[in-house]
């Protein structure tokens, strides 16, 4: 029993009290009128992008472009997760929230830094298998003493604030298929909202809102049509239909939304992004083209229930993997003399919009980075002109197209400065060779893009003029569609989420492990942390008794190796140092410096072998169909601490070892699943040894 002292007539009495008194101050106690407001609460940071708008700027300024400096750390939290972390906190009533990868839920008291609580959903580490991009999970939704959480395996749980208790969970999808859950819930009106993923194995994309008090589902909207057999949920479902060809619904036709929402309380409109078409070939899921709604849509919807309002869609018979699950905001804007209530967002295309929120109007568009795919948008009929070699499944031809499939922009959330007007963008420049798959079958278990990935990656290793990845962070006046400042980062792999604040500063993380804090106008940097670890998520600022603090969950699949910041690993609890950290002016907490010590096996020697053209061939084609998305491409890993480089495993050096991993699962704990279901004993051999010959090419 707990006890606390508290004065009466000036005597100190021991009081014991009951747990729920104790607790009380982690209450969340948060309802429509409070979300509405959350602009005003500085003392905390009530949903996923602050406020419904999602712009991700705090009003807050005691950390300013003179005070910065004073910067430090506050207190720290180890993670126990040792895979990617994109978790913003959400911050009520005295708590913190965040999830971590596997979709765990921690609890930690904001001014203390102790651990209230953690709720582990124990996913099945098989799930992993159908994650496209990592196990992670990008953070919780709080509604009236509840915490919502989505996790892998596709269930929707509300969770006692306070205690981390399960209050209820309900599945959202069907568990026979290959969905996944790793976006932030929302709650609208008394609704949770959740999306999904899932597009490259082939499912059928929703959303789906949920009574928050009940877990009973409120309404569902589908964002592509299914088989016209069973029917269509609506009319306008059948009107999507005639955008598709051929029998879409046997290959799933995607369209999950996997990340953005915002909602619009004077509008009553809920706004969501819309995914990819599955398989990303065009010509496999509708071969007589069309424009495949919803694919790649910003679709607005009646959060009563889920009917359609308006969509518009960003890249109309999608083949690149261009998603419109970008971070979606909402701002006023003053164009040509009036005020604009507005949709921006910068998608995976390239191209960066401005949409009037009421109606889906088309205001502006232009490209916020460079692109090859198309021209530009024609403002008449809201579509881009497209270069027509870049359809590289019309004309069979491989073609080398800018973005590729990361995206110049990704998941990463952007911020808007109301002071500024200006937007800042975590953006990737990236190619992709697109080269279509002509021996394509379903794969019921893996990923099915129609795309031949190892003959796209030799295609621009190819070409020596074609630059390396480039990260950047780029601030963009969505009135002008000009770019305003750059500043690019020293790892071209991967960006990380952005803060825009009151005082005069962007907050960002970086691959290279460190923590920046940027002018707003210029760009230029006015404070760095070295953090451990590389950031892929976003911070978020709220107040503790009045003292501005700002809080970053660290942790992305590799260690940075090079530079200052470069870490080993510092903590027991992960090997990429996932951490939450948390600063104040005058912080003097210090990180671990000392390195863990980790077991050495001694020199490892490549094994040499001889090999088949022939045997070569099927194993560089069954390590790209099958392996070379978490372990790299050409079995060159470039997430090492997470994904481990095979050409550097010791279970290539022999048969019995390899095939005990890759068919047999005996990693499957870790999350190395068995894949005896899509690689023959003949097709496990052929990637063993031709993981072995990559090794022999490039490492000796």
């Amino acid at each position: 029993m707990t006890f606390r002292a508290i004065g009466l007539a000036g005597l100190t009495l021991a009081v014991a009290l009951p747990v729920a008194a104790q607790q009380s101050e982690y209450g969340a106690a948060i309802d429509a009128e409070r979300l509405q407001g959350a602009d005003s609460e500085n003392e905390s940071w009530l949903s996923y992008g602050r406020t419904y708008d999602e712009q991700r700027y705090s009003p807050l300024d005691q950390i300013n472009r003179d005070t910065v400096s004073e910067l430090g750390l506050s207190w720290y939290a180890d993670m126990t997760t040792s895979r990617g972390q994109e978790s913003t906190p959400v911050v009520v009533d005295g708590a913190l929230y965040i999830t971590t990868a596997w979709s765990l839920v921690h609890a930690f008291d904001v001014r203390s830094g102790e651990r209230l609580w953690t709720y582990d959903p124990q996913v099945d580490r098989g799930k992993g298998r159908d994650a496209c991009c990592d196990v992670v999970n990008r953070g919780v939704a709080a509604w009236d003493g509840k915490i919502f959480v989505g996790t892998l395996d596709g269930r929707l749980v509300a969770l006692d604030s306070a205690s981390g208790d399960v209050e209820w969970e309900v599945a959202t999808v069907d568990a026979s298929l290959p969905y996944t859950i790793t976006g932030a819930p929302r709650v609208v009106k008394g609704k949770v909202l959740i999306g999904n993923g899932g597009a490259e194995y082939g499912v059928r994309g929703f959303v789906t809102a949920y009574d928050a008090e009940t877990g009973e589902q409120a309404w569902r909207f589908y964002t592509v049509p299914g088989n016209p057999a069973d029917g269509y949920e609506s009319d306008v479902m059948t009107a999507a239909a005639d955008t598709w060809t051929g029998a879409w619904w046997n290959l799933g036709g995607g369209g999950t939304v996997w990340d953005a929402m915002a909602y619009d309380p004077e509008l009553d409109l809920l706004y969501i992004g819309v995914g990819n078409g599955s398989p990303w070939n065009q010509a496999l899921r509708s071969p007589g083209g069309g424009d495949n709604l919803f694919l790649s849509s910003i679709v607005a919807l009646d959060p009563d229930d889920g009917s359609y309002s308006w969509h518009y869609q960003t890249t109309p018979g999608e083949t690149w993997d261009y998603t419109a699950t970008q971070h979606i905001m909402l701002a006023d804007l003053e164009i040509e003399g009036d005020i604009r209530r507005v949709v921006m967002q910068a998608p995976k295309n390239g191209f960066f919009y401005v949409l009037d929120a009421e109606d889906g109007e088309l205001i502006s568009a232009n490209n916020y980075t460079p692109v090859n795919w198309a021209t530009h948008i024609d403002l008449q009929t809201g579509r881009p002109v497209e270069v027509a070699d870049a359809r590289y499944e019309k004309s069979n031809n491989p073609a080398i197209v800018l973005p590729g499939p990361l995206g110049g922009h990704n998941w990463y959330p952007m911020a808007f400065s109301q002071d500024t007007g200006l937007v800042y963008i975590p953006v990737t420049e990236n190619f992709m060779g697109y080269v279509a798959d002509g021996e394509f079958v379903t794969d019921p278990d893996g990923w099915n893009t129609g795309v031949d990935f190892g003959r796209g990656f030799q295609l621009v290793m190819s070409q020596p003029e074609i630059p390396s990845n480039a990260s950047l962070l780029k601030a963009w006046n969505p009135v002008t569609q000009e770019e305003v400042w750059r500043v690019q980062h020293p790892i071209g792999e991967g960006n990380a989420g952005v803060l825009a604040t009151a005082g005069g500063l962007v907050f960002q993380g970086t691959r290279s492990g460190e923590f920046v804090a940027y002018n707003d106008e210029t760009g230029e940097a006015l404070w760095t942390d070295y953090v451990q670890a590389g950031v892929m998520a976003a911070p978020a600022t709220f107040t503790v008794d009045g003292e501005q603090h700002i809080a970053l969950l660290v942790g992305s699949p590799a260690l940075p190796k090079a530079g200052p910041g470069a870490a080993e690993p510092t903590t027991v609890a992960s090997r990429n140092n996932s951490r939450l950290l948390i600063y104040r002016a005058g912080g003097d907490a210090m990180l671990p410096s000392n390195p863990i010590t980790t077991s050495v096996e001694g020199d490892f020697e490549i094994p040499q072998i001889e090999a088949s053209n022939e045997l070569l061939s099927q194993g560089e084609t069954a390590y790209n169909r099958n392996c070379s998305v978490c372990h790299g491409p050409m079995g060159i890993s470039l997430r090492a601490d997470t994904y481990p480089d095979l050409r550097l495993s010791r279970r290539i050096a022999t048969q019995n070892s390899w095939a005990a991993v890759v068919l047999e699962g005996e990693l499957s704990d870790a999350g190395m699943v068995s894949f005896d279901s899509e690689l023959s004993d003949s097709d496990a051999e052929a990637i063993r040894t031709y993981i072995i010959n990559q090794a022999n090419l490039t490492l000796q």
